[in-house]
């Protein structure tokens, strides 16, 4: 792999906290995978601020492998903030995000990029899921509140499995809690957007950092902002102009 392209095809970026003890299987499986794809790529590796030494393992890992960049926080700012560092920074055509936890596998990446052919945004969709049931319920919970109060038909928007033409962020302005609105966002820019079925596994390593009280009620604020959004957005048509 030729590490001195300055514009990779892809970039795949990755918010974590706290997940030193899956970065070496992640890192085996990303290189696995995405050398199967043919592709130039670089993995962006966003420490959220983790306190179990994940940044000092990045570094290591860096050592044998020049494709893994490393952005460090200097204490926990939250996954939207992560994924927009990751995204300033990244230098290629299309960003594909990625949970450090392996419960999605870079096994699926291949799925979405297929449907970027057609398509600016593909999101994945654990239509399976590994979870403990009391997670399974408020994500489905949310789901449907989340796409009744802003006219959505994403079935998972909480699945970070997903790929997007580096041109959606060029004029989106990321908040805080906003990574979970990403495909509104990006229809509202007009850009196209579909979903995709991906696999969905057990996590082997650390602890989930959602539960029911940041997963549903954080977020309900958010999308009340969306939904304002939504509705004042400004349109309009042109028949003339001079």
């Amino acid at each position: 792999m030729d590490t001195d392209i300055k514009t990779p095809e892809l970039s795949i970026v990755i918010p974590l906290y706290n997940e030193r003890d899956n970065l070496i299987p992640l890192e085996e499986q990303l290189e696995t995978e995405l050398a199967k794809l043919n592709l130039s790529y670089e993995i962006i590796l966003i420490d959220d601020g983790s306190v179990d030494g994940s940044a000092h393992l990045i570094e290591s890992l860096q050592k044998h492998n020049p494709n893994i960049r490393l952005i460090q926080f200097g204490h926990n700012h939250g996954q939207s903030a992560a994924f927009a560092a990751g995204f300033k920074t990244a230098r290629g055509k299309i960003f594909v995000t990625l949970d450090a936890d392996l419960q999605n596998s870079p096994a699926d990446i291949h799925l979405l990029l297929e449907k970027m052919k057609d398509y600016d945004v593909v999101c994945g969709w654990r239509h399976k899921r590994n979870d403990p049931w009391i997670k399974k319920i408020s994500s489905k919970i949310g789901n449907a509140v989340r796409n009744k109060l802003s006219d959505e038909d994403i079935a998972d928007t909480g699945c970070s499995l997903k790929a997007f033409r580096r041109e959606c962020f060029d004029h989106v302005k990321l908040f805080k809690g906003m990574h979970r609105f990403f495909p509104t966002l990006m229809k509202m820019e007009g850009f196209r957007v579909t979903q995709v079925k991906v696999n969905h596994y057990p996590r082997l390593h650390g602890v989930s950092k959602y539960n029911i009280r940041n997963r549903l009620f954080s977020s309900f604020k958010d999308l009340l902002a969306i939904r304002w959004m939504k509705n004042r957005q400004i349109n309009y048509d042109i028949i003339k102009e001079d």
